[in-house]
């Protein structure tokens, strides 16, 4: 049975939680990882780029020099891909990268992601993560004393404002809720850093 260390909001250690095995004890699909990490970062992909063809770019509306007889290549434009300041040829056009995966392989890949984590030791678990007040500096000393004051991530069971907006502007520090949780960010943590009602939520949701 996979477990995590325990801690209170003054940042001390008082036990471990143990983890549903059918959720963080799960065998890891590294297959399944990459196919879901390489989904997550084309859907953020803009495909904004664009170039113009040879239609697009303004004037060479008259042929350039007569067809014979100059010595030269014959030329009918000089926005032409060959001349320069002429329009691209194949260049890259605005698209849609988006693309959706089925959900059970969505599913698999937090699993495997959250099994990873409880292997190595990466889960933290925090008793009554709540902030009374927007303070970054309390945030800041919590995740040093529990030593999660590298690239974390911090997750609550619903939106929680205080605790967002007093972690924001830690340095590599995340935070998001249970029904926004994806494999990418799990992976991109060091730590994983969750209150107890969180990783309740997450066990009734996967298992």
């Amino acid at each position: 049975m996979p477990t995590a260390v325990l801690y209170n909001m003054k940042g001390e250690n008082i036990g471990s939680m143990e983890l549903n095995e059918a959720v963080f004890g799960a065998e890891i699909n590294k297959s399944v990882l990459h196919q879901v990490v390489v989904n997550h970062l084309a859907n953020q992909r803009q495909g904004t780029q664009s170039t113009k063809t040879r239609t697009e770019v303004r004037g060479g509306g008259i042929k350039p020099w007569r067809q014979k007889g100059t010595g030269r290549a014959r030329q009918g434009s000089i926005r032409s891909p060959q001349w320069t300041g002429g329009g691209v040829a194949l260049g890259p056009k605005p698209r849609d990268y988006r693309y959706r995966l089925n959900k059970k392989v969505r599913r698999l890949a937090v699993k495997s992601a959250l099994s990873a984590k409880a292997q190595a030791d990466e889960i933290i678990v925090i008793d009554g993560l709540k902030m009374d007040e927007i303070k970054t500096k309390t945030m800041a000393e919590l995740l040093k004393k529990i030593g999660a004051d590298t690239k974390s991530l911090i997750v609550t069971k619903e939106n929680d404002t205080n605790v967002y907006r007093s972690a924001r502007n830690i340095k590599n520090v995340k935070v998001t809720y249970v029904d926004t949780l994806n494999t990418y960010e799990i992976l991109r943590a060091e730590k994983f850093v969750a209150s107890k009602d969180a990783i309740e939520k997450i066990e009734e949701v996967l298992a």
